[in-house]
C-alpha cells in the first residue's frame, strides 16, 4: 500500500436519507453508494447541526456548533479566527482541496480590522472557510432585478460555452432550463416544468462536470496524501434532470407525504407559520408534490452514477486502497412531510442525513457493511478526518467526536446526552409575521434518542417523543402530562450550552501544565504557616526573603 492517506469527503445538496437504496426505504436503487456502505458503516442516526444550508455547513467545516462559530444561516460568515477543515489538516501536510459548494461567506469586517487584504493567499481561504485549493462554485446562479444572486461566473458556464452552447449564463439558460412543448425554454425554478429534460445532455450537467474535475484534480495531486471534499449542489432545486433522468421515475408509486391533518389542529405558533410559507403549500399539495419528485430522484440517481465513474477510477488508479470515503448531505428536503418544503425546521425529514464511512484499512475490516444506530452528527467528522490521517483531534476546540473507535470496532465513548440543532429563521418571513427581531427569532433542538425538545424564545416549547410516535405527529410541548420530560429536556439543553467549548486559546496540554502551577510559582493563598507548604511547594531559601 501507497504512503498515501486520502480522504475523499462528499457531500450531496439537500438529499434525503431515505433515497438511499442502502437505507432499504427508496423507491430507487443508488448501487454505487450502496457498494461503499457495504465496505464501510452505515449511520442511522447523524444529524446536522444547523437546519440549512449555511449554518450546517459552516458545522461540518468548523466542527463546531452554529452557537460556537455563529454563521447562523445563509450568507452569514462565522468570524475570521475560526478554524476550518484545513487547519486541522495542516500538520498531516495533507492537501485539502475543494471542489463545488461551501455557501460560506467571508467576514470582510474581520478581515478589515485586521489588515488582511482579501485578494492575498489568507484573505482568500478566509472568505471560503479555509478552502484554498480547488474549484468553488455554490452551485446557484440565477439572475433578477438586483442583477445576478452570484458575482462570480463559474467555470462551469465557461465551460459549456465551449462545448458549443452560447449564452452569458448556461447555469441559467441551460443546465436548469428546459423547452417546453412549444420549444420555447423556460426556467427550472418554475416546478410546473420538472417534468422536462434539462437542455443539456446528461455529460455536460453540473454533477457530470464536477465529477470530471474531481477526477482530474485526483489525478493532478498524484502521490500527495489529499483530502477532496466534493460538494455537489445536486439535488438541490432548480428541480431540473437531463434526459434520460428526467423520466425514470414518472408513472410509479412514489412514497406518500409524511403527514397528519391532526398537525394542522391548533399548531405551534412557528411551526403554523413555516406551513404558510409558499414552498410549503406547493408540497402539501400532493398532485404537485408527484409532478415534482421524479425529477428529484432522477437527479439522485444521475449523481449515484456519476460516483459510480469516480469511484472506478480510483480502483483503476488503486486509490481505492488508501482512500477513505465519506458520503453525507447537508440537510435533508420536507417535500411535503408535515404540510412544509425545504428545511429549517427539526423534524428528522429535514436535520437526519445519510451518512457512510469507509475506512479501508485492516483495522476495519471487522466493521465492514455495518449499522450504526449511535447518536452522531456533522461536528464528529473533523476529529474523524484528523485521527485518520494519524492527528490527534483538538478537542479545546472540536465540540465533536471521533468515529473511528466505531469504525475499528473499539469502544465509543460520545460524552453526550443529547444531539443539538439550531435554528435562525430572522431573515424568513416567519419572523415578521410573529414579531421576532433578528436576535430572537431563534430554535435551538435536543434530541437524547427518545424525546425531541425544541426551545424558541418567545414561545412554548416544542416536544415529540420518537418512541411512540416516530413520524413525529403529535406535539407535547403543551401537555402537562409531560412537564417533567420537558423540564429534563430543558436541563440537558443547559448543561450542553454551559460546556461549549469556548476556551480555544487553551489546549489541553496547556491546561493540564497549568493545574498546580500557582502554588509552584510561590502564590500561597489560605496558608496558616509555612509549616503547611508542601516541600515542592515551599519558596527557595534563595529568594532571601525568608
Amino acid at each position: 500500500m501507497s504512503d498515501q492517506n486520502n480522504i475523499l469527503f462528499i457531500m450531496m445538496d439537500q438529499l434525503r436519507w431515505d433515497c438511499l437504496s442502502c437505507y432499504g426505504r427508496s423507491v430507487i436503487d443508488t448501487p454505487n453508494i450502496d457498494r461503499i456502505a457495504a465496505k464501510g458503516v452505515r449511520f442511522t442516526n447523524a444529524y446536522v447541526q444547523g437546519s440549512s444550508c449555511g449554518n450546517s455547513r459552516a458545522s461540518f467545516y468548523t466542527g463546531r456548533h452554529v452557537r460556537s462559530h455563529g454563521a447562523t444561516w445563509n450568507d452569514w460568515p462565522f468570524h475570521v479566527a475560526e478554524w476550518t477543515l484545513a487547519d486541522y489538516l495542516k500538520p498531516s501536510d495533507t492537501e485539502v482541496v475543494l471542489l463545488g459548494k461551501t455557501h460560506m461567506k467571508p467576514d470582510a469586517e474581520g478581515m478589515k480590522r485586521l489588515h488582511i487584504d482579501p485578494i492575498s493567499a489568507q484573505g482568500k481561504a478566509l472568505s471560503n472557510a479555509g478552502f484554498l485549493q480547488g474549484e468553488h462554485d455554490d452551485g446557484l446562479h440565477p439572475e433578477g432585478p438586483l442583477g445576478r444572486y452570484s458575482k462570480i461566473d463559474p467555470k462551469y458556464n465557461q465551460w459549456v460555452k465551449k462545448q458549443g452552447y452560447e449564452g452569458g449564463n448556461a447555469w441559467l439558460q441551460w443546465a436548469n432550463a428546459v423547452e417546453d412543448e412549444a420549444g420555447v425554454a423556460r426556467s427550472g425554478f418554475f416546478m410546473k416544468h420538472a417534468h422536462l429534460p434539462a437542455r443539456l445532455p446528461s455529460e455536460l450537467s453540473e454533477t457530470a462536470y464536477m465529477t470530471n474535475r474531481a477526477i482530474e484534480t485526483i489525478d493532478e495531486l498524484a502521490d500527495k496524501s489529499w483530502c477532496l471534499h466534493l460538494s455537489y449542489i445536486k439535488p438541490h432545486w432548480p428541480f431540473v434532470v437531463s434526459a434520460p433522468y428526467h423520466e425514470l421515475y414518472q408513472g410509479i408509486d412514489l412514497p406518500k407525504a409524511i403527514k397528519s391533518e391532526k398537525e394542522r389542529e391548533d399548531p405551534h405558533p412557528i411551526y403554523r407559520e413555516f406551513m404558510k410559507l409558499g414552498v410549503a403549500k406547493v408540497f402539501s399539495d400532493d398532485r404537485k408534490r408527484q409532478h415534482v419528485m421524479p425529477a428529484y430522484l432522477g437527479l439522485i440517481k444521475q449523481l449515484d452514477d456519476e460516483l459510480g465513474r469516480l469511484f472506478k477510477h480510483l480502483e483503476e488508479k488503486g486509490l481505492d486502497k488508501n482512500t477513505s470515503i465519506v458520503i453525507t448531505a447537508d440537510h435533508g428536503d420536507y417535500f411535503g412531510d408535515h404540510w412544509l418544503g425545504e428545511k429549517d425546521l427539526f423534524h428528522d425529514s429535514s436535520i437526519n442525513i445519510p451518512l457512510i464511512i469507509h475506512d479501508p484499512s485492516p483495522a476495519a475490516d471487522a466493521t465492514r457493511g455495518t449499522v450504526c444506530d449511535e447518536l452522531t452528527c456533522a461536528i464528529d467528522l473533523i476529529p474523524t478526518f484528523m485521527e485518520l490521517v494519524g492527528q490527534t483531534p483538538l478537542y479545546h476546540r472540536l465540540e465533536g467526536r471521533s468515529l473511528l473507535p466505531i469504525l475499528h470496532n473499539k469502544d465509543f465513548q460520545s460524552e453526550r446526552e443529547i444531539i443539538v440543532c439550531e435554528d435562525d429563521y430572522g431573515r424568513l418571513p416567519v419572523a415578521k409575521t410573529l414579531k421576532r427581531t433578528p436576535y430572537n427569532a431563534r430554535m435551538t433542538m435536543a434530541y437524547d434518542g427518545h424525546y425531541k425538545f425544541v426551545h424558541a424564545p418567545g414561545f412554548d416549547p416544542m416536544l415529540f417523543d420518537l418512541k411512540n410516535d416516530p413520524q413525529e405527529f403529535v406535539d407535547l410541548g403543551r401537555d402537562a402530562g409531560y412537564a417533567q420530560v420537558r423540564y429534563q429536556m430543558q436541563e440537558k439543553l443547559l448543561d450542553w450550552s454551559a460546556t461549549l467549548r469556548n476556551r480555544v486559546a487553551v489546549s489541553e496540554q496547556m491546561f493540564a501544565e497549568g493545574v498546580g502551577k500557582s502554588l509552584r510559582q510561590g502564590i500561597l493563598p489560605g496558608f496558616w504557616s509555612e509549616d503547611e507548604v508542601p516541600e515542592t511547594r515551599k519558596i527557595p531559601t534563595s529568594a532571601g526573603v525568608f
